[in-house]
């Protein structure tokens, strides 16, 4: 079934399709203007002093009345020309987890010679965010919030100005494909037991023999672990220190989903999403088991990422 005459109109007049993930440069055809409120008022009170001036013949307030008409068009035409030849790029932004915000950056570049000030960045969904001038080229971030994991693009956009009088609001819709990838909200458990003689001895890393000094403690670090002298002489804000040692073998888990302890879907992600982060910042190695997927045991950022990639597009249990 095609659009109706009222989509229609919209895609139209306020450009409804996507942008692109190149850069977007506001022209003539995508600005749009209308009086505001108070540009409303002015013109009424114009009107009003107008016949004014003619009911009386008062010359000077026909002088009056035209300077004040010429003010508000000139006004009319500063609004639309802060707008006028601005770009935009966007930029790729960092995965984030559920219940933080994502924040799409865009990059900002200035017409030659203009300052384009007062903008105001409406993304649907997401917080405003208002930038006071761009002379040159500038960096704005704006933020979505990410309410459920797998990919998030960026929501259409509503760029306004009402520079510099108020009397008159322009505007333009911007839809650039850019997207963030979002995973699944830790959920801070116990870990799983570590794998029976799965260590490998590594100098220098965490092991059982020699004290090799203090880290923070993490959620899954047992409270036998903690270092409490030592967190005693820290101040309130500061973590609990755990002791750290070096020389012997280091554990190795599988992080399983068969193992977590919901049987909700989703919950069982964010269990093991907790997991992950855990373990890698123990520095430990981990593998990770899925339904669909399963990972070999390895540890560093580069693992840690491709572990969260794979619960955060983690097929819906419905999908």
């Amino acid at each position: 079934m095609g659009l109706s005459t009222v989509d229609r109109v919209k895609t139209a007049f306020f450009r409804r399709r996507r942008d692109g993930s190149g850069t977007i440069r506001l022209d003539r055809h995508r600005i749009y203007i209308l009086p505001t409120g108070a540009g409303l008022l002015y013109a009424l009170t114009l009107f009003t002093m107008l016949l004014g001036a003619i009911n009386y013949s008062l010359t000077l307030g026909h002088l009056l009345v035209f300077l004040l008409a010429a003010l508000g068009l000139n006004a009319m035409l500063h609004t639309f020309r802060n707008l006028y030849g601005l770009s935009l790029t966007p930029a790729p932004c960092a995965p984030v987890f559920v219940g933080e915000s994502v924040h799409f950056p865009l990059r900002l570049a200035a017409a030659p010679g203009v300052a384009h000030r007062a903008l105001e960045f409406l993304p649907a969904g997401g917080s405003p965010v208002r930038h006071a001038q761009c002379v040159d080229s500038d960096w704005i971030a704006l933020p979505v919030p990410a309410k459920q994991r797998g990919w998030l693009s960026l929501p259409r956009i509503k760029l306004a100005s009402r520079y510099p009088l108020g009397l008159f609001v322009a505007w333009s819709w911007l839809q650039p494909e850019v997207r963030a990838l979002v995973y699944p909200a830790p959920c801070v458990t116990p870990l799983p037991v570590p794998l029976p003689a799965a260590g490998e001895l590594a100098s220098g890393q965490e092991g059982r023999e020699d004290f090799a000094g203090f880290r923070d403690r993490q959620p899954a670090d047992s409270p036998r672990h903690v270092a409490w002298k030592a967190s005693s002489r820290q101040s309130a804000e500061r973590p609990l220190l755990v002791k750290q040692f070096a020389g012997g073998a280091r554990p190795e888990y599988r992080l399983d989903w068969l193992a977590c302890s919901s049987g909700d879907p989703e919950a069982r992600l964010s269990q093991l999403c907790g997991w992950i982060l855990a373990v890698d910042a123990a520095g430990s190695r981990y593998s990770l088991s899925l339904p669909d997927c399963e990972i070999a045991a390895a540890h560093g950022p580069a693992h840690r990422q491709r572990c969260l990639e794979a619960l955060a597009l983690f097929p819906a249990p419905n999908g």
